[in-house]
């Protein structure tokens, strides 16, 4: 049984957020709390919230054990790009692109035996 979170078009670019993901995935829930907790981050107050409602999830509409629950998958996909202008020299302009991301955590409770 898996329980899913995901939240989408975070303003902050992918490839930020994997270097948190990557921190937490196949680790118990309260072991990645405590990871992301002490991780000076800006996306992991974002994955940490993302993990709270997957693990809210799976109580909530799995009944899952929380003490048994980890992350058996944790992506982040890029979503739509921002397209800003910014003036430069000579009357010209250059493109800035402010990316967005789509965080998905999943979690799993490990089998007894």
């Amino acid at each position: 049984m898996q329980a899913k979170a995901v939240s989408k078009s975070v303003r902050i670019a992918p490839r930020k957020v994997r270097l948190v993901v990557d921190l937490i995935r196949g680790k118990n829930v309260g072991e990645a709390i405590a990871t992301l907790k002490h991780t000076q981050r800006g996306a992991s107050i974002v994955v940490e919230k993302v993990l709270n409602s997957a693990i809210a999830n799976a109580e909530h509409n799995y009944e899952m054990d929380i003490d048994n629950l980890y992350i058996s998958e944790a992506f982040v996909n890029e979503g739509a790009t921002l397209k800003r202008f910014r003036p430069r020299a000579q009357g010209r302009a250059s493109q800035i692109n402010k990316r967005t991301s789509h965080i998905t955590v999943v979690v799993s409770e490990k089998k007894e035996g």
